[in-house]
Order: structure tokens, then sequence, then C-alpha cells
């Protein structure tokens, strides 16, 4: 059996042709549309008509949102190491994986968290 990111690659591989609903002609699967200030795939159409691939968008928009939000996160100790619990909304909007890296950046007034 498949796993499900590979079949969702398959759909989207599948789908890269749709018809505009605008006007009925083949849209054309384009990678790098610029969706607010990132570039994300999509389809686009001659007559002007674009529609943002759904998962990138998503993440898009969730980050948007985290932006405007104040993020409570919890500390915790294992050992003598000092860990940061992220919650899932940041886990998913950057696409952190547990044993990831990330860069911490000390700053004036906190720190910044970077994926590597």
């Amino acid at each position: 059996m498949l796993d499900p990111d590979t079949l969702w690659e398959i759909y989207k591989e599948e789908n890269k042709k749709m018809k505009c609903h605008k006007c009925n002609k083949s849209m054309t699967y384009v990678k790098g549309i610029q969706f607010n200030e990132y570039k994300i795939d999509g389809w686009k159409c001659t007559c002007g008509e674009i529609h943002y691939d759904p998962e990138q968008a998503q993440k898009v928009l969730l980050l948007n949102k985290l932006k405007k939000e104040v993020i409570r996160a919890k500390l915790g100790k294992i050992r003598s190491n000092l860990i940061l619990r992220l919650p899932k909304d940041i886990e998913t909007a950057l696409d952190l994986e547990k044993g990831e890296d990330v860069l911490i950046k000390i700053e004036d007034k906190g720190i910044k968290i970077i994926p590597a």
C-alpha cells in the first residue's frame, strides 16, 4: 500500500491539468506564482484566472496568521538541557519535524528561532 505522501504526489501530478471555470480552457500548471509575499505553485489560464495549490496556500495563510499573534510556548527540562515545546501550528507552518535542527539567534529583547 502506498503511503499518503506518495498518493498526494500522484494526485497532484494527475491534476496538473485543470479546466478554467471562467472560460473552460485548459489551465497550465505553474511553479512560483506570487501569493502574498511567498511564491507557491498553482494553475494559470490565458484569461487571467489563477488557482493556487491549496496545500501550499493553506501554509501561507497559517504563517500570516501566526505572524500576527503572540504565541505562548512551554519550556521543559530533560536532564540538564532546557527544551522549548512549540505548538502544532508552528510545526505545520514551518514544516518542522522531530530531530530537525533549528538556528537560535540571540536578539536584544529575546531569541529568534529559524529552521536550519
